[in-house]
């Protein structure tokens, strides 16, 4: 399978879910490659939508996280250039857990575990990064507290296993201060990815969501300031919202248009020099495998 030649540059989607158990799987990843994806960073869904109830232990984590390792090796298959997987523990599993009777605290002992065996599979070279976050929603006190205990876990284990984290958070254009915390814990703050970011951020890389807005400031920042960034669809793989958050085509939609408006130093900045410089990949070596 030859990469589109209309592009003829990497094309790298940062965060994208693929459900073998219950969505499209490697269906999806097929439908990118043939409109010139080549590189995709794959997300494990949240815990609750793969398995039959809630995670109780590691090994339900493990489950989770085998699963979406599976996943990759298959959409790799149909790329140009390969598919990573993103391990981690959503953020908003702390409400899930609260509301099915779990303390928060208890909540954060077991969302830490889950990040603990993420790490074992950076370790081993089986994952590329780490997914954290905090809930984008009004939470108590408590709650709140105990999600920024684990994302600052998930800080010091990225530190430990000198790999990237993916946060899913509020929107925000200065999250400076959770940089800072990540700083604190030996990890650089430009390893801390802002997943479903807009085009103006402080602090952590931009994964910016492809809308054209979005990327319109983001493309601007980087040409004219040099601000790093990456684009994503967060494609979720769910059957009953196909298509959603955006379709598996529109990274690659988004980075022909911008082609033709003239910003080719904009896209080697999203799909080359930011992901060499956050997860230490070669998107354009590898396409020359």
């Amino acid at each position: 399978m030859a990469m589109d030649e209309d592009l003829d540059t990497p094309v790298l989607d940062d965060h994208m879910h693929l459900d073998p158990r219950y969505g499209r799987g490697v269906e999806a990843a097929r439908e990118f490659a043939d409109h010139g994806g080549t590189h995709l960073l794959v997300v494990n869904k949240p815990s609750w939508h793969l398995l039959d109830d809630l995670p109780e232990s590691s090994g339900d984590f493990r489950e989770v996280f085998e699963l979406t390792v599976g996943a990759v090796h298959e959409a790799t298959d149909v790329l140009d250039g390969r598919a990573w997987p993103v391990l981690g523990v959503h953020p908003a599993l702390v409400s899930q857990l609260v509301d099915d009777g779990h303390s928060p605290e208890d909540a954060r002992d077991l969302m830490q575990t889950g990040l603990d065996v993420a790490a074992e599979y950076v370790e081993d070279g089986r994952a590329l990064a780490l997914k954290s976050g905090r809930p984008h929603y009004e939470v108590s006190d408590a709650v709140w507290d105990a999600s920024n205990a684990v994302m600052c876990h998930g800080f010091e284990l990225a530190a430990d296993t000198d790999c990237a984290i993916q946060l899913h958070a509020e929107g925000s254009e200065d999250l400076t201060e959770v940089t800072g915390w990540a700083e604190e814990r030996g990890l650089l703050a430009h390893r801390v990815v802002k997943h479903y970011a807009g085009g103006r951020l402080a602090g952590p890389t931009k994964s910016v969501i492809s809308n054209k807005e979005d990327l319109e400031v983001a493309v601007e920042l980087a040409e004219d300031e040099g601000e790093p960034f990456m684009m994503e669809t967060d494609f979720i793989d769910d059957p009953d919202r196909p298509g959603a958050v955006l379709g598996v085509k529109t990274v690659p939609r988004r980075v022909r248009w911008l082609l033709q408006e003239g910003h080719e130093e904009a896209i080697r900045v999203a799909h080359v020099e930011t992901p060499r410089d956050v997860y230490g990949i070669d998107t354009d070596e590898i396409l020359g495998e």
